[in-house]
């Protein structure tokens, strides 16, 4: 018995009879010979950990553009506390933990540059419309490694499409992974709001605040808890109502007064703009694309505004802004 074949074992053995075996996986869309050492889904967290998306998202706008200071969140430190979250509630639940990383720290692999200013703008440019979550699986599926994609399992693509609020994961893994996602970016958003000046921890009303709590460390304690608590033993993923409640109506606050709030997003209409500007020039100049872009057009039939779109919405926030420069801001003339 092989080092992988004893993890499986001990799986079977020490997880809950709800949790995704690494054993039990659909598996993949193109068959490979198994590791010896680790599980199906520990390599699918590697490849993740190793693709050029995943280092991207360190030069990606969360939900301040451009912020002036080291400790504002970006696309990668949320993605690796929606992991942490998710961690946590599946290892007290017995769930797959591995399972739950690789879906945790793929799950924004597709998001654009500037947030979802950037992912707005793109919407409204092609022509058939774009959503992060699924170009976070375009990118697991075709454009990392020269358009042959990372090649994951099933199971670890179904959590990444299905994390947003109205996703309905087939494991529950991807159901922790998806409750994640919301319980870090409302806490740290609240963080770099206050750290920026946009609110204060006593603009956040009582009524949430006594149900989870007036701290980050409180509220992530409260959630936490209450989901791990509410979902033992149990075939779904599952918040008490006065919790889920209370932290729905403090993410109805948080779009009020700090995803919409003019001093907190004043640059967005220039980076829509801009954009915009991208697609419309790439779209004229489909030549000027990389050559992994020409390559999936010429070679794999892919349509031209598609690979314009991926482009794009591969780009960091500081290319994007290079790129633009490069293309529409004159240059001094030198001889």
């Amino acid at each position: 018995m092989n080092i992988r074949e004893q993890s499986e074992a001990i799986e079977k053995q020490i997880l809950s009879p709800y949790a995704a075996l690494s054993c039990n996986s659909q598996g993949r869309d193109r068959e490979e010979e198994q590791c010896d050492m680790r599980t199906i889904y520990q390599r699918d967290r590697d490849r993740i950990i190793h693709c050029k998306a995943f280092r991207r998202l360190k030069h990606k706008t969360q939900v301040f553009l451009a912020p002036q200071g080291d400790h504002y969140r970006t696309r990668l430190t949320h993605t690796l506390e929606v992991a942490q979250i998710a961690r946590s509630i599946s290892k007290a639940l017995r769930l797959n933990e591995d399972l739950t990383e690789a879906i945790a720290l793929g799950h924004d692999l597709g998001h654009t540059p500037f947030g979802h200013a950037g992912e707005d703008a793109l919407n409204q440019v092609c022509s058939f419309g774009f959503k992060h979550y699924e170009q976070s699986i375009r990118v697991v599926e075709v454009l990392e490694n020269a358009g042959e994609g990372l090649n994951l399992t099933k199971e670890v693509r179904d959590g990444i499409l299905n994390h947003k609020t109205s996703g309905n994961p087939s494991t529950l893994e991807g159901q922790v992974v998806r409750l994640s996602d919301k319980i870090a970016y409302i806490n740290h958003d609240i963080d770099d709001a206050i750290r920026g000046h946009i609110i204060t921890e006593d603009d956040i009303p009582d009524k949430y605040s006594s149900v989870l709590g007036d701290t980050t460390k409180k509220r992530l304690d409260t959630l936490i808890r209450d989901i791990v608590m509410n979902s033992k033993e149990k075939s779904e993923i599952l918040m008490s109502e006065e919790v889920e409640k209370a932290m729905m109506e403090l993410r109805v606050f948080m779009f009020e007064y700090v995803y919409t709030n003019p001093k907190a997003k004043a640059e967005e209409i220039k980076a829509k703009e801009m954009i915009k500007q991208l697609f419309g020039y790439y779209m004229k100049h489909i030549d000027e694309l990389p050559n992994e872009f020409i390559y999936l057009i010429n070679e794999r039939g892919q349509g031209e505004e598609r690979s314009v779109c991926d482009y794009i919405a591969g780009m960091s926030d500081q290319y994007s802004v290079e790129k633009f420069k490069e293309i529409y801001v004159p240059k001094a003339w030198k001889f």
